[in-house]
């Protein structure tokens, strides 16, 4: 009676705490997801990306990307990026579009989303990742932190990697809106409220401090608004004379009352739609 007792208990601890998720077949896919509880990194069967070569307007941005990247890919040293600025303006597109350009010459690069909500379980990920023969882009979009906010913590343990450090086989990129991950509201008040204003808005600031890049982007002109519907629609096959494409272009810029990567892109959809061109699911909207 007491054996079976001890049984169900055993049973019952073992679904409360589950045993650790085998290691995830990396062969399997180019891209993963974390998922946690129960930890998992789900294969990407097609990752959301556009070529590299339809990326207009950020070339230094690319270069300096695709350079790391690159020494990241075969085993050399690299840094964290942090990219940041305009939105729309292609920062998570550049990210995905740099690891699809790689792929072919370091199938052993891939690339794992992380959700910020789930940054906090980001240590577990990281110790799936550690010890694989691949090489593994760590990637969180549109990642910022609020009032109150205490995830950014758990980024400085990737970023730092504590006392077991960030494994040699993982490099993180980040995008956000914000330089410093935090809207200027809120540093402006640590430094206002603060006893030690300056220690205050150090442990804010020092976050994006630990990206070894920074990369920015910043609103696109006109001139490169119109190059980016041209390039879409030279890959796309689509004819159209030069005076009739600007004309409809820059009224769709003015009734959204804005320009970047993505009125771009959504102007093209427009126009493909209107052509009968039917957008090819490989090259899908960059984000």
């Amino acid at each position: 009676m007491k054996k079976k007792t001890a049984e169900r208990i055993a049973e019952a601890l073992e679904r409360l705490s589950p045993p650790p998720a085998p290691a995830p077949d990396f062969a399997a896919a180019q891209a993963f997801v974390w998922h946690p509880d129960p930890d998992r990194l789900l294969p990407v069967a097609q990752v959301n990306r556009v070529a590299i070569d339809l990326l207009v307007g950020i070339d230094r941005s690319r270069d300096t990307l695709l350079a790391n990247t690159t020494q990241f890919a075969a085993g050399l040293p690299a840094n964290n990026a942090l990219l940041w600025g305009a939105r729309g303006m292609g920062k998570s597109s550049l990210v995905k579009a740099i690891h699809g350009a790689l792929q072919p010459d370091y199938p052993q690069l891939k690339i794992v989303e992380v959700q910020r909500e789930d940054l906090p379980n980001i240590g577990r990920c990281l110790n799936l990742l550690r010890g694989a023969s691949e090489r593994f882009i760590l990637f969180c979009d549109d990642l910022s932190f609020g009032h109150d906010d205490a995830h950014y913590k758990s980024l400085k343990a990737v970023l730092d990697g504590g006392i077991e450090g960030r494994p040699d086989n993982v490099v993180l990129y980040a995008t956000s809106n914000r330089r410093h991950l935090m809207p200027r509201d809120m540093i402006e008040n640590e430094r206002s409220t603060a006893i030690s204003p300056s220690e205050a808005v150090e442990e804010k600031v020092s976050l994006s401090d630990r990206f070894g890049l920074w990369l920015g982007f910043h609103p696109c002109d006109q001139d490169e608004y119109l190059a980016m519907i041209r390039g879409y629609c030279d890959a796309y096959g689509i004819s159209m004379d030069e005076a009739t494409l600007r004309a409809e272009a820059i009224e769709w810029q003015a009734t959204r009352g804005s320009r970047s990567g993505r009125v771009a892109w959504q102007y093209f959809t427009d126009l493909a739609g209107r052509k009968g061109i039917s957008i090819a699911s490989d090259r899908p909207q960059p984000a």
